[in-house]
């Protein structure tokens, strides 16, 4: 599973609606293969030392932090900075339709590496819908990231945009493909045949076969990703956070107004580090620990997806601790006798996890996980396995999208952190004691993620400390599973005291705005709006 992120805010309708949204928030979340990753990423990709910045960089550096330093970088030629937008008719992207005709989109040309600017460049994916509202209450553009590392932005913003029909009176909507995502030279590791071969890999491997299986796949994995070339050295949240400030300047924003959805929130804490004097007014909507390291982030999730399926349970009016023994059960059953599906392939142990995860990150597809589980007691894995494509970014045909291709590729270069096998077993019963259900799936994913990965990490935790910048909104909520509601007030204290002002939704689900609390987006609008900031603490039920 991969820490990630699923803005799922609307209900489970139909099968086939259901199937659509799951698979944009596949895009998002990424909950396949490596779910702690998505949350512990970041870094600058190529600098083994980096130095400390030079003075007047607008860049900040805290001392003794876990994470490089921000390096001083050469200043960016004018043919980058002063460039001029192209904004043409979007056109499919193939993982989603082109989007209606008040939609633009253009390639913001960026320096492959930073520290070459005269060298190399990257072309960055960009889409746009002009505010509507008078243009002299017109604030600027709000730049929305919703998450992975590896979701796309030119696909879901449209998607997303009727729930920010409010703040498009006063911005322009803009979002982006990340570098070494989707239409920004989207990483691609491996094929169709080998995605669905690999899914028979026990995730949780019992024996030293499988133990063994389980590591080469993960190499072979990483392996297949060097096709990316350079471009897999030049991934890091760091390099998409200094995209971003370019992005700001060639829209012709002084600051940076910004979303971030998930990972999205690491990517604005980092942005906020690194340019504190241009942070306009930026939301972070369910929230990355920033301070938790890999096996912190897992079991974090571990906590977080159990605390979300015991919140489940007892709507169903069952004992949280015996419905999670039956469904552990019933995944064990599966390690070893998969159950046969209408389409001909097996629901095995890892798929129904994935299927029942996908489930937990919002309420209104609890629905779904009843029958899926119901189904499978019955001996029919068709309901879970479905599940676990729409989350696996698999459509009818077989074909597989390619976000969790890229959120590995920028997290594996993000975080250092290697835990070896004899580590992991060792951490495996604090993982199953938190989670009886997930603990061992992300226990076992912290030492698999990067696994002989090609590009070594940059750092343990993002430096997302930003002294002297404009209040960010922190949002958490407590019923999270992927982001747990721990992470906000952590976030809030990193970015510093009179930084970050943290805001609280009791509700379940993954992010707290358009979820239906008319609290929320009322102080959100408010803050994106009117720059009115709630107070720090505050808390909406």
């Amino acid at each position: 599973m991969a820490a990630q992120d699923a803005h799922a805010h609307a209900g489970v309708r139909t099968r086939a609606e259901q199937g659509a949204r799951a698979r944009r928030l596949a895009v998002v979340a990424a909950v396949a293969i490596g779910l702690v990753a998505g949350c512990s990423s970041g870094g600058e990709g190529g600098r083994a030392d980096p130095k400390p910045p030079a003075a007047g960089s607008g860049e900040a550096s805290r001392s003794g932090s876990s994470t490089p330093r921000a390096a001083a970088l050469p200043a960016l030629p004018s043919s980058i900075t002063g460039q001029r937008l192209d904004w043409g008719r979007c056109t499919s992207t193939g993982s989603a339709p082109a989007p209606g005709s008040d939609w633009r989109c253009a390639k913001l040309k960026a320096p492959l590496d930073y520290a070459k600017p005269d060298g190399p460049t990257i072309d960055i994916a960009l889409i746009r819908a002009e505010a509507r509202g008078d243009r002299g209450e017109r604030i600027g553009s709000l730049l929305f990231n919703f998450g992975g590392p590896g979701g796309s932005g030119v696909d879901l913003l449209p998607a997303f945009a009727p729930q920010y029909a409010k703040l498009r009176e006063r911005y322009d909507l803009v979002s982006f493909d990340p570098r070494g995502v989707a239409a920004s030279r989207g990483v691609r590791c491996r094929s169709d045949k080998e995605t669905q071969a690999a899914e028979s890999v026990d995730l949780t491997p019992d024996t030293a076969g499988e133990e063994k299986a389980y590591f080469k796949d993960a190499a072979d994995f990483g392996q297949g990703c060097r096709t990316a070339g350079d471009l897999l050295g030049h991934v890091s949240t760091i390099e998409a956070a200094r995209d971003m400030d370019l992005m700001r300047q060639v829209l012709g924003d002084d600051e940076l107004h910004y979303m971030g959805v998930s990972y999205g929130t690491e990517l604005g804490g980092v942005y906020a580090h690194l340019f504190p004097d241009k942070v306009g007014r930026l939301t972070l909507d369910a929230v990355v620990d920033p301070t938790a390291g890999r096996v912190g982030q897992a079991e974090n999730q571990a906590r977080g997806f159990q605390r979300a399926l015991d919140n489940y349970l007892k709507s169903r009016g069952k004992d949280p601790k015996e419905g999670s023994r039956e469904i552990a059960a019933l995944l064990k059953r599966l390690d070893e006798h998969p159950l046969p599906t209408s389409g001909g392939r097996e629901l095995n142990e890892s798929l129904a996890t994935t299927g029942i995860a996908v489930t937990l990150y919002s309420k209104n597809s609890w629905p779904a996980l009843t029958r899926g589980l119901k189904d499978a007691e019955k001996g029919d894995g068709t309901s879970l396995l479905a599940l676990a494509d729409s989350y696996n970014d698999r459509d009818a045909s077989g074909h597989y999208g390619t976000s969790s291709h890229s959120q590995r590729a920028i997290s594996c270069l993000d975080d250092k952190v290697r835990p070896t096998a004899a580590e992991t077993k060792k951490r495996l019963a604090r993982f199953r004691e938190i989670s009886p259900v997930f603990g061992a799936y992300m226990g076992w994913d912290t030492a698999g993620w990067c696994h002989d990965w090609p590009v070594a990490g940059q750092w343990k935790d993002p430096e997302v400390s930003a002294p002297g910048a404009a209040p960010v909104l922190v949002v958490g909520n407590t019923g999270d599973p992927a982001t747990p509601y721990e992470g906000a007030r952590r976030m809030a204290d990193e970015l510093g005291k009179g930084v970050g002002v943290e805001l609280t939704w009791k509700g379940e689900g993954h992010g707290a705005y358009g979820s239906g609390s008319s609290c929320v987006d009322s102080a959100v609008n408010d803050y994106l709006l009117e720059g009115r900031i709630p107070r720090d603490g505050t808390v909406c039920s």
